[in-house]
């Protein structure tokens, strides 16, 4: 007998007890899989000879009392193992714990910031051993995903709705992304639900065979798609724009029922639960959710000016750019918005946001004005007036969290945050250890920016707390 394979049943059937449709499918599944597995296959489909064998059956009495007696027995000793890995599980096998890393960093403890647990955690990182350690590479994901399956099993996906509230609240998600597979797809894992809808945008310039390994995850599941168009994605240019345009007409397209839309890269991960994002996008009540304020002076230049691209670089030339064709100002924001789905239908169908994106493809970093600017437009789904009362910082607004160098520093002295734990790129922390209880404390959906070469400990922390507290939260 296949007991793992009956373990796994157990779990849903549990699902299946609490009213959930994925778990009663996978249930019957189960029992169907084994059964056959055991040889418990019906010898014939004529049901005249089935009838004739149950008249035998009971016209012999003492072989039907002794298979009643099996019968109970067997029902007994299920029943009595049923009750002890109901006891027992409590979902364990969907917590995403390895005792290997255990050993090294005490999640728990860095939770609560302690400082002799962090600086171990630190230690550990930059041990000889730790860091030759093996790791996932575009390999191992094409070969696990032959069979989708046992790569849904063994990665833990969780593949039915955790409650009825998130099940009638879809999400669509935008992820353009260009290397690190074990990134993407730890990412991917922890935001995953099957209501909810991915699209993924993998950048031209990225190797075949994470291509190909992107291309055999998505085929995995029926609500993650691959862009039907890619970009030569060039940093700071519109080909980054382009990219969650592409998704956004993909998405649109894919299904209707979707509420928000949620814009990711690589970098990207979750701090709050699918049901906590649900939440917060309910109270939204249909608006969006984006930075958009006031242009400093300073940023001007960057649509004042035509820029080309030369040799794989976003360059500013001398020529001066047409005025644009809004009648607001041109507002400062971000690349990561979050917006109903109206507004996903504006920006692919309206004529005005059509000439103001036409005029944009020009521009250095676009994303940082275009989404602020149809933010403020009249008429636009989701939309705010262009009062500057109603200008939405980056700190207020709830689609990402990042932490700049330059704002960094001793709160009680009037600094926005604490000093980053980790290291920064771009003036842009890229967070450690040390950072986890500061960033679960905040209000974002998503924080930016990570990277497990640097810092395996966070993500491996981050990722077992939300995945513990999203099962200590199903219905």
């Amino acid at each position: 007998m296949n007991l793992y394979f009956l373990y796994l049943c157990f779990i849903y059937v549990r699902v299946a007890n609490s009213g959930q449709l994925a778990g009663v499918i996978f249930s019957i599944r189960c029992l169907h899989t084994h059964l056959q597995t055991e040889g418990f296959r019906p010898k014939t489909n004529d049901e005249d000879s089935l009838y004739l064998s149950a008249g035998k059956m009971f016209r012999n009495l003492n072989k039907f009392r002794k298979l009643l007696l099996i019968g109970i027995f067997i029902s007994t000793i299920g029943y009595f193992f049923y009750i002890k890995l109901e006891l027992s599980l409590n979902y364990n096998f969907l917590e995403l714990t390895d005792k290997r890393i255990e050993k090294l960093c005490n999640c728990t403890k860095i939770l609560k910031k302690d400082q002799e647990e962090i600086a171990n955690a630190k230690l550990n990182l930059i041990t000889k051993s730790f860091r030759n350690r093996s790791t996932i590479s575009d390999k191992h994901y094409i070969e696990w995903t032959k069979d989708c399956e046992k790569f849904r099993v063994m990665r833990k996906y969780l593949t039915f709705p955790l409650s009825h509230e998130e099940e009638v609240f879809p999400i669509a998600y935008s992820i353009v992304i260009h290397q690190k597979i074990h990134s993407f797809e730890r990412m991917l894992r922890s935001i995953y639900s099957p209501q909810n809808f991915y699209c993924i945008h993998v950048d031209q310039k990225s190797m075949p065979s994470f291509q190909t390994a992107v291309k055999g995850i998505a085929a995995c599941f029926d609500n993650v798609i691959v862009s039907s168009k890619q970009e030569r994605v060039v940093y700071a240019s519109w080909s980054r724009v382009q990219a969650d345009i592409n998704c956004m007409e993909d998405l649109y397209n894919l299904n209707s029922n979707w509420k928000y839309f949620i814009n990711l890269c690589g970098q990207d991960f979750p701090i709050k639960t699918n049901l906590e994002i649900v939440r917060k996008l309910k109270v939204l009540n249909g608006k969006n959710n984006l930075e958009t304020e006031q242009m400093p002076t300073y940023k001007k230049v960057r649509w004042e000016k035509v820029h080309k691209i030369v040799n794989n670089n976003i360059q500013r030339t001398k020529e001066n750019k047409e005025a644009p064709p809004v009648n607001t100002p041109i507002f400062a924001g971000g690349a990561y918005i979050v917006v109903c789905r109206d507004f996903v239908r504006y920006v692919l169908q309206d004529p005005a946001a059509h000439q103001l994106i036409k005029w944009s493809k020009d521009t250095y970093s676009p994303d940082e004005h275009l989404w602020a600017t149809l933010q403020r437009q009249p008429g636009a789904p989701g939309s705010v007036p262009i009062s500057n009362r109603y200008d939405v910082t980056d700190v207020n607004s709830i689609s990402r969290l990042v932490k700049w160098l330059y704002f960094e520093g001793q709160e009680s002295k009037g600094a926005m945050y604490p000093p980053c734990e980790g290291h920064h790129v771009r003036t842009v922390c890229v967070y450690g250890v040390g950072d986890l209880k500061w960033i679960l404390q905040q209000p974002h959906l998503f924080a930016n920016k990570f990277d497990s070469d640097a810092d395996y400990f966070v993500l491996y922390c981050l990722e077992s707390y939300l995945r513990h507290k999203a099962l200590a939260e199903m219905d």
